[in-house]
């Protein structure tokens, strides 16, 4: 009886390690499933990284755009910068655009958000919102476009054409004599010109100082006419049409994004306007020697691509400048003051 006790305790014990050698059996088999699952997936996500990361190298920039203010001329720039950024570098770019409305303290909140996110590159369109990027940051490239003299902007004496430090751009500056000698050869007669600007602007300062000097030396009398926003536009304006026989207005953003109010007291009053570039002339003037404002912002994206994809030093480029200027006019405007506008004249399109 003991025997068979002892027999049946024995035959029970082997069935038991059996068992349970079974089940560790199992369990290791199904933990070597799993490691080779996790296997298969650490090799899938190997090579999914492999794959992101040859698109990370090119694809994560971030541009900020921060422009001063919508008109005419500073979109066709932010455009033409995005659309040659775009083109050298596809889908590797975003962008962050930004409108300050023209304030330039909004410029700012606008230059501290891009710092505050780390943007690879700053645009600044416009020379309020370059002054505000060079004092938010020193770090991170910013490119100006529309901006017409940079020594100007930045209070740089002896300005060379090379900014340096992380500063370079495009100037939307077209020759001011030339404006000068256009101004002589469609009003031969006049004798008083009005130089009607925004004193806040420091470009549009040196443009009328500038541009003065060469039209007394052609024996024009000219007077200042300035206003500090766009507040004081109208009577600033009216103030002007009342003594003067031509108006000279130049790359000035506020007087840009009020050239309607402007042409609305000139025209009545019979002054034509001479204007330093297209957008004002379109909305207001009779001619003026242009750049176009979709090439310069070209030239920027060109040098953006440079920095961000081939690693240029943005310290070392120069500041550069457009090609071409071209002699243009508002052929309504023309009509309306009976002003004769030579053959090699090209009329701005409506």
């Amino acid at each position: 009886m003991k025997k068979a006790l002892v027999l049946l305790l024995t035959v029970a014990m082997v069935s038991g390690l059996v068992a349970c050698g079974s089940t560790d059996s199992t369990t290791q088999e199904a933990s070597t499933s799993e490691s080779s699952t996790e296997t298969t997936t650490e090799t899938d996500s190997a090579d999914s990284g492999e794959i992101e990361n040859v698109e990370t190298d090119g694809t994560v920039y971030t541009v900020g755009i921060c422009q001063l203010v919508q008109h005419e001329a500073l979109d066709a720039a932010t455009q033409g910068f995005m659309d040659a950024l775009t083109e050298e570098l596809g889908d590797q770019v975003t962008f962050d655009v930004q409108n300050a409305q023209g304030d330039s303290n909004t410029c700012s909140t606008i230059i501290n958000s891009f710092v505050s996110s780390n943007t690879d590159l700053i645009l600044a369109n416009a020379t309020p919102a370059l002054q505000a990027a060079a004092a938010g940051t020193n770090e991170i490239p910013i490119l100006g476009t529309s901006v017409t003299e940079y020594g100007v902007a930045l209070d740089i004496d002896n300005f060379n054409g090379i900014v340096g430090g992380n500063i370079s751009g495009t100037s939307d500056l077209a020759p001011l004599d030339g404006q000068a000698d256009m101004l002589a050869e469609l009003f031969p007669d006049a004798k008083t010109v009005g130089l009607l600007y925004c004193s806040a602007e420091a470009n549009s300062q040196y443009q009328v100082d500038t541009i003065k000097a060469f039209l007394e030396e052609k024996g024009y009398s000219c007077e200042y006419y300035s206003f500090s926003d766009s507040n004081d536009i109208s009577a600033v304006t009216t103030n002007a049409t009342a003594s003067v026989d031509v108006i000279y207005i130049p790359t000035d953003n506020t007087a840009a994004s009020n050239a309607e109010l402007i042409n609305n007291i000139c025209l009545p009053a019979g002054i034509p306007i001479v204007a330093g570039e297209e957008g004002i002339c379109a909305g207001c003037g009779v001619a003026t020697l242009s750049i176009s404002y979709y090439d310069i912002g070209v030239a920027t994206g060109k040098m953006a691509a440079k920095i961000l994809a081939e690693g240029a030093d943005i310290s070392t480029m120069p500041i550069e400048y457009a090609p071409t200027f071209t002699k243009k006019y508002n052929a309504a405007n023309c009509e309306a003051l009976n002003v004769t506008i030579p053959d090699d004249y090209v009329a701005i399109e409506e």
